[in-house]
């Protein structure tokens, strides 16, 4: 297989322009995901470049209702001094993410637990998915949990996707939503409600993906300053790249 990059990350939406500097990304069924509209550069812009690109965005976005924008740069290329002191004087929020691999037998065995159930979401489990998924999602407003909910019905009838959910002592408590391709398999939304952390349930989750997809290689994407990733390194995951990401939200 060839090495891992952002390329194998899976985003819904569709490629509704393209051109040698960008990718432009639009998800109609879905407008307030910022991470299925927004603009990703081939190649570092220039600074016109990018205020071009950026004014072309927030108009087809204006049109469209969408209070956002957001970019992504080509991986493995930090911004200058120069573009970071930009970003901030524009009000664009600037990070970066970090992708990780595995192969599932590199993952740490995990002792099984009596209160932690684990089980991939069928007819039986799809109401209890999307309840979880509901109360998680309502941190991001109603419209947005509401929306979230009709794609995780989408999902559940795409053959790649598999959505998980964990259960502690009978009550869900954690889910993964799992992107299937030829040779990877993608942990996507990996989180464990509040109340059930430090139980050992993301670890037993992940497991669940390792024996599910045991010949094909497990990939992730992490906030590049969040701690989770340090979980990862732990777990033998290996480090594959970075790439920085800017998003502004406007008030109209």
């Amino acid at each position: 297989m060839k090495a891992i990059t952002f390329d194998h990350i899976f985003y819904q939406g569709h490629v509704v322009t393209e051109n040698d500097l960008y990718e432009h990304i639009h998800f109609p069924e879905m407008l307030t995901r910022y991470d299925s509209n927004f603009l990703e550069f081939k190649k570092q812009p220039s600074l016109a470049e990018f205020m071009e690109a950026a004014h072309f965005l927030r108009r087809f976005h204006q049109a469209r209702g969408q209070k956002h924008v957001k970019f992504y740069f080509p991986q493995d290329s930090k911004p200058s001094e120069e573009w970071m002191n930009y970003f901030k004087q524009e009000g664009y929020d600037a990070g970066f993410n970090e992708l990780y691999s595995i192969r599932p037998s590199q993952f740490p065995s995990v002792e099984a637990n009596p209160d932690i159930e684990v089980k991939e979401v069928k007819e039986a489990e799809l109401a209890a998915y999307l309840s979880f998924q509901y109360d998680q999602d309502l941190e991001y407003g109603t419209l947005f949990a509401d929306q979230k909910v009709d794609q995780h019905k989408r999902n559940f009838l795409d053959p790649r996707f598999a959505q998980v959910l964990a259960y502690y002592k009978g009550v869900p408590a954690g889910s993964v939503d799992v992107i299937i391709e030829d040779d990877t398999a993608e942990i996507d939304g990996l989180m464990v409600h509040e109340s059930f952390q430090k139980k050992g349930i993301g670890s037993r989750l992940q497991a669940f993906v390792m024996k599910k997809f045991p010949d094909k290689t497990v990939i992730l994407v992490a906030d590049g300053e969040d701690t989770p990733r340090l979980m990862y390194q732990k777990q033998n995951y290996c480090y594959q790249g970075f790439r920085y990401e800017v998003q502004k939200v406007f008030e109209d």
